[in-house]
């Protein structure tokens, strides 16, 4: 949602390692951290404002500044996806043909554009693949629907997904949040969230049998739209993040970012593959961008600008991460975050932080 403007984070933030819940790394740079994923053995990449990428061999220890494609000096880069050390694609967000996406295969060294918005006044949201090959595209409403385009070769081509009344939309009302790279998820199916005046929904595939041989059926659009109890009904409301823990449990945060420190309906959960959801009964203490499952600990957390909060009970009930003056925790420990991919979080003026080992043991 091309809406979301984040004046509330234009602040300083020191880059210096400390001990905390959150250990604070030096990113080297001073750019607006938005896209973040976690590749495992060390290695993880991060994407941002003015076409910053960021990447990491060791953990974190040291994060290296990437070329920047060509061209894309001023783009603002929300959505990143990786696969190794070497291939990496980042998303840019922008009207139209701003909106793009970029593929290294040589550890960021040189970049390839693979595809750019075809329409004038499309906006993308998030970019998610569940393997090398296969991936998902979100982008706001156009041409009457949400925009959901499908890769099966690691992004060469794009496949723009049929016209279906589930997935009608009136941009005016309607969009997703190009918050955090997680308003789409594609741990199962496809699945994203929805904002805006129009209400908070979420959007899944129906998990239906295709017939193959003889119909006598017309075809079934294979898209549902489920009401969600998270906070809506203005333009900066709605759902920010999605996540599964398991096959059929959803867990969906967001709020009104324009009031971050409002914590009615900021988180929800479905037990039954989306089909259902109930408001959590202590929600998170703020509006929130991102969520994620820690599934050692089988602990769910979430974080936005004014703090961190954690469930033990599959989002029921939350709590806050505050920080702690014993391990010498800095007072903004826990806040100041727009994406997850765990152990690591990652926010405004190069902000990135790598959670603990034993900041989620009970």
């Amino acid at each position: 949602m091309r809406l979301y403007v984040l004046a509330l984070f234009c602040l300083q933030l020191p880059a210096i390692p400390t001990q905390a819940q959150w250990d604070l790394q030096d990113s080297h740079t001073t750019a607006n951290l938005r896209g973040i994923v976690n590749v495992g053995g060390g290695v993880a990449w991060a994407s941002g404002t003015n076409g910053t990428v960021l990447r990491t061999e060791d953990g974190g220890y040291l994060w290296q500044i990437c070329t920047t494609p060509a061209g894309a000096e001023h783009l603002d880069f929300r959505g990143i996806q990786a696969f190794d050390a070497n291939t990496s694609i980042v998303m840019s967000t922008g009207k139209g043909d701003l909106s793009r996406l970029y593929k290294t295969t040589d550890g960021c060294h040189s970049w390839k554009l693979i595809f750019k918005n075809p329409d004038k006044d499309g906006f993308w949201d998030a970019v998610q693949f569940a393997d090398e090959k296969i991936g998902w595209l979100l982008g706001d409403p156009t041409h009457g629907q949400f925009q959901v385009w499908e890769t099966n070769n690691g992004g060469k081509t794009w496949i723009r997904e049929a016209k279906s009344k589930a997935l009608a939309a009136d941009p005016k009302t309607s969009g997703a949040f190009a918050a955090s790279n997680s308003s789409l998820t594609v741990s199962t199916s496809p699945e994203f969230g929805s904002g805006g005046v129009g209400g908070p929904n979420v959007y899944a595939i129906d998990q239906v049998t295709v017939c193959l041989d003889d119909c006598n059926e017309p075809p079934r659009d294979h898209w549902r739209k489920i009401k969600v109890p998270i906070a809506g009904g203005s333009e900066s409301a709605g759902i920010f993040s999605l996540a599964s823990g398991s096959v059929s449990f959803r867990l969906a945060v967001g709020g009104d970012y324009t009031k971050p420190d409002e914590s009615t309906a900021t988180a929800a959960f479905s037990a039954d593959g989306g089909e259902h959801w109930t408001a959590a009964q202590t929600p998170p203490h703020g509006y929130r961008s991102a969520v994620a499952y820690e599934p050692s600990t089988k602990t769910w957390i979430t974080v936005g600008p004014n703090g961190t909060d954690i469930s033990a009970d599959d989002g029921r009930n939350w709590r806050p991460l505050h920080p702690n003056a014993a391990l010498h925790e800095t007072p903004d420990a826990d806040r100041n975050w727009n994406a997850l991919s765990l152990p690591y979080a990652v926010g405004p003026q190069g902000r990135i932080g790598k959670l603990r080992n034993d900041a989620l043991k009970p």
